[in-house]
């Protein structure tokens, strides 16, 4: 296959002289294709290329086309190219309206991918994670002609509300515990086995046991990290302390620290996260319980801040970029199948012990 450029579009770039056309009368119009073919001296076509980032153009002549976009001001036209290669270039993302550090990050990740991508993102956000106002999120998205929805979903009424997007929408889930018999490809966190690093750290340490700082019941990230953490102290023959459910914030965190502070046995705590944490290691201060040397903790997320806590708190490292590029990697192998024969991945990002000095040996 020939790699130069058709004949009109190898017209020296002197010929061009790079000032916008003005009309001569009349409403001003908006920059066309063949404005910017003209003002270049190629053709439609290789304007065309230009845009869509086509190789088989030459490095000059890409030059000069986008010199004339620039001088022209040039905009495409988004609407004609959906209408043309029925994609819009566009993703939708379905989130919920939260605080939390866990499912921000997470639309940060996603979002961030998409950008690199090339496509660009149309965000719905619900206020109550139920079947309902998830699927007329869906709807909503769907309406926009969204090429594929990226769905934050830590509750499974996220994923069930999926199930019922438009026939042939592509879907991804992020987030969650699910089984993996999703009929939809997902992304998760390992929240099991981070729970399980989290624990086994503490154990290494000389820790007879751990006991848990809980998140929320009804959060399937959070039961994931209470069975992660009961797994490995039944593994390793220690004793399994009771839990107390409790929220994601430091409020919770403070509650459970000042119970479990009270018992001087506890001398290791893993917490379901940092805020959790924040609000444990406040609780041991006040009781005259000192970090680390009587009692380690060990958060979950590398919260920016956790870094700075009193003491700098170890804690278990998420990749939400990671994430969210491996969500999107799921989303456009999704959209390219044709068949839809290809059973749906499921993709698990394992978290990292970040070590800090909230953590020490036992005397």
């Amino acid at each position: 296959m020939p790699t130069s450029d058709p004949a009109p579009d190898t017209e020296p770039a002197a010929q061009m002289p790079f000032a916008a056309p003005r009309p001569r009368s009349g409403k001003v119009r908006g920059s066309v294709m063949r404005d910017v073919a003209k003002l270049a001296g190629v053709s439609h076509q290789t304007v065309s290329r230009v845009i869509n980032d086509h190789p088989n153009v030459r490095a000059e002549t890409r030059e000069r086309v986008l010199a004339a976009m620039r001088s022209l001001n040039y905009r495409r036209n988004l609407a004609a190219r959906t209408l043309a290669t029925r994609e819009s270039r566009t993703l939708g993302i379905i989130g919920f309206e939260t605080t939390l550090f866990g499912p921000e990050s997470m639309l940060y990740g996603i979002e961030s991918a998409a950008r690199a991508a090339g496509y660009l993102v149309s965000v719905a956000t619900v206020r109550e994670l139920a079947h309902q106002p998830v699927l007329e999120a869906v709807d909503r998205l769907a309406q926009h002609d969204v090429d594929g929805i990226i769905a934050i979903s830590p509750k499974p009424a996220v994923t069930n509300a999926l199930t019922h997007a438009p026939t042939g929408l592509p879907c991804v889930a992020v987030g969650g515990a699910g089984s993996g018999a999703d009929p939809f490809p997902t992304v998760r966190v390992d929240n099991a086995t981070g729970a399980r690093l989290a624990t086994q750290h503490l154990l290494d340490l000389g820790h007879a046991t751990v006991h848990h700082a809980a998140g929320p019941p009804d959060w399937p990230e959070a039961q994931a990290r209470v069975d992660g953490w009961r797994d490995t102290l039944y593994a390793a023959g220690a004793v399994v302390p009771p839990v107390t459910p409790g929220w994601w914030d430091a409020a919770a965190g403070y509650e459970q620290g000042r119970r479990l502070a009270a018992d001087p046995a506890v001398t290791a705590i893993f917490c379901a996260n940092d805020r959790i944490a924040l609000g444990v290691l406040r609780a041991l201060h006040e009781a005259g319980r000192r970090v680390p040397q009587d009692v380690s903790v060990v958060g979950f997320d590398d919260m920016p801040d956790s870094g700075y806590f009193h003491p700098p708190l170890t804690t278990m490292h998420q990749d939400f970029g990671e994430l969210g590029r491996r969500a999107l990697s799921l989303l456009l192998n999704h959209m390219s199948q044709v068949d839809g024969n290809t059973p749906p991945s499921h993709v698990l990002v394992v978290p990292e012990v970040i070590l800090r000095s909230s953590t020490a040996p036992t005397r």
